[in-house]
This record gives structure tokens, C-alpha cells and sequence, in this order.
């Protein structure tokens, strides 16, 4: 049978402000999505009659708990399509990096279902079911830069991102989302107090001094790696360096390709971590590069 192949982006936080927290213990978020180049690979085979997950990383889970899996079971149900399917995830994301690579997946396995048995769901209806999975799921189904709101499910688009080199930088400690805003001390958030109208070139005049992620502190106490990645970045040519996320992963923003590439070099001699050198996807890219069938 037909193999479908996917690409799934990961994304970076360009900022993150913490605004709330619910009832429900999920707080609420003001924070500018974007994609990047670096993408993990999910191939969709419909085949026999149960679901089974299988990947290249050793610590990622190939269980019920893998959103891979919970994605294809949740479509398979809604449909009530009745067919098994084998999801194979060739993963390059960093796993608990902070940029989005599980929901990113779990996206991916969606979009493919969907297309695979002709569109069964409407756009609504994809971006509903993939809010039950996953409060950052919708937004990979678009695979565009967005402002999100709410839990992050809340989505705008973002029209004057720019595409740019960028560098990631994972020192290789993993960080529970769950437990850096349990740390989260919400009176000390800053993000939302301190900016006001933002656009992408205001966050990253003066060096990037505009950028902002709540989470950071947090993170930084129990990693403190990233604000040595931070200085390091910074010195060697970045617009802006920042965390990702809920972490670890820091990214570098460069205006020049080749400034970028010239401290990709440098800190692979320093053996700063897991580098990627990759690309900013700005507002005008097309959605379809994420998409390829085999």
C-alpha cells in the first residue's frame, strides 16, 4: 500500500509571555510561533488492524503515549474509519528540546490521515480534533508563523516574519514542560509588562534586547547552560539569541548567512551541544515544502 511521508517541523518561541493561569492548572500564553527548517520525518502506512509506532531515537516512547499515536487513534475514531496503520518517525528534533517536535508529529499524522482517505474532515474540524491533543498541535497544521493566544491553540498569522538564519543550540538536558511552570512564579513575569506592540523587527533591534520568553529563569536554574549559550551566541555575530519554549534548546538569529555559518563553525569546535543551522520560515514560504508523498 501507499506510504505517505511527511515532514515535521519543529518551531521556536520568537516570545513567550506567560499571562494567566486557568481553573483547569493550564496557563495561559501570549507568544509568537515559527517554524524552522530542522524537521523529523513521520511515514504513515495503513496496514492490518491496530496502530504501532516505531522510531530511530531510543527514549522516544512507541506506546499509547507517543501523540503520534494518539493523533491516528483520535482520527481513526472521529471518522470511525476502521483500519490499522504503522507511523514511523525518523526523529532530528531534539527530544524535550522545547521546539515542538512531538505535537509536531502528532500534526503531521493528522494532516497525512486526513489526506490519505480524501479529506474526511474539514480545516475546522482537523484544528479542533487536533486541540484535544495537544494545546500547540493546530498551530503545526498550518506550518506558519503565528502569534498564539490562549493555551497557544488561539492562532493569528504573522505577516512580517522574515526568513533568516538561524542556529540551535541543545545542551543536551532534557526539561519536563510540566515542571518549568510549576516553577513558573507568575508575579515575577515580565514579557507582557514590558512590550507592547510588537512586530519582529522591534524584537530584534539592539542585539535582540526585545526578545522575551517568562520561562527562561525558570529554566535557567535548572540548565544553567542556556545563558552561557545565550552570551556565546551573541558574541559570535547573533541578531538575538533566546530559549525556546520551556527549553533547553537556544536559538541564534543571524541577518547574514555567512556570519551564521562562521559561528556554526566556531562553536562546533567548542562542542557547545547539538548544533542545527537552519532557517528562520518567514511569512512567505510555502506551506507545501513541509508535505512530500513516497
Amino acid at each position: 500500500m501507499t506510504t505517505l511521508t511527511l515532514q515535521a517541523p519543529a518551531k521556536i518561541n520568537l516570545y513567550l509571555a506567560v499571562t494567566g493561569k486557568r481553573p483547569d492548572g493550564y496557563h495561559t500564553l501570549r507568544s509568537l510561533f515559527c517554524p524552522v527548517g530542522l524537521a523529523d520525518t513521520v511515514s504513515l502506512k495503513p496496514t492490518g488492524d491496530r496502530i504501532s509506532v516505531s522510531c530511530n531515537h531510543p527514549v522516544v516512547p512507541t506506546d499509547r503515549t507517543n501523540l503520534a499515536y494518539v493523533a491516528a487513534r483520535a482520527f481513526l475514531d472521529r471518522t470511525r474509519i476502521n483500519s490499522g496503520l504503522h507511523i514511523h518517525i525518523h526523529k532530528r528534533i531534539p527530544v524535550a528540546g522545547g521546539l515542538g517536535g512531538g505535537s509536531s508529529n502528532a500534526a503531521a499524522v493528522l494532516k497525512g490521515l486526513n489526506r490519505f482517505y480524501q479529506s474526511p474532515l474539514s480545516g475546522r474540524q482537523l484544528h479542533t480534533l487536533a486541540a484535544t491533543i495537544g494545546a500547540d498541535v493546530p498551530f503545526f497544521l498550518d506550518c506558519a508563523a503565528a502569534w498564539a493566544a490562549g493555551v497557544g491553540d488561539q492562532l493569528t498569522p504573522a505577516k512580517d516574519i522574515s526568513s533568516l538564519p538561524v542556529i540551535l543550540v541543545n545542551p543536551g538536558v532534557p526539561l519536563a514542560t510540566a515542571q518549568i511552570f510549576k516553577k513558573l512564579n507568575l508575579r515575577l513575569t515580565k514579557c507582557t509588562q514590558k512590550h507592547k506592540n510588537l512586530s519582529f523587527k522591534k524584537l530584534l533591534s539592539n542585539q535582540g534586547h526585545a526578545l522575551c520568553n517568562d520561562l527562561e529563569p525558570a529554566a535557567v536554574k535548572q540548565c544553567p547552560a542556556i545563558a552561557d549559550i545565550k552570551t556565546r551566541l551573541l558574541q559570535l555575530g547573533a541578531a538575538g539569541a533566546m530559549m525556546s519554549g520551556s527549553g533547553p534548546t537556544v536559538f541564534g538569529l543571524f541577518y547574514k548567512k555567512v556570519t551564521a555559518r562562521r559561528a556554526f563553525d566556531q562553536l562546533a569546535a567548542s562542542a557547545a551541544g547539538a548544533l542545527f543551522l537552519t532557517t528562520l520560515r518567514g511569512s512567505r514560504f510555502k506551506k507545501d515544502v513541509c508535505e512530500k508523498i513516497i
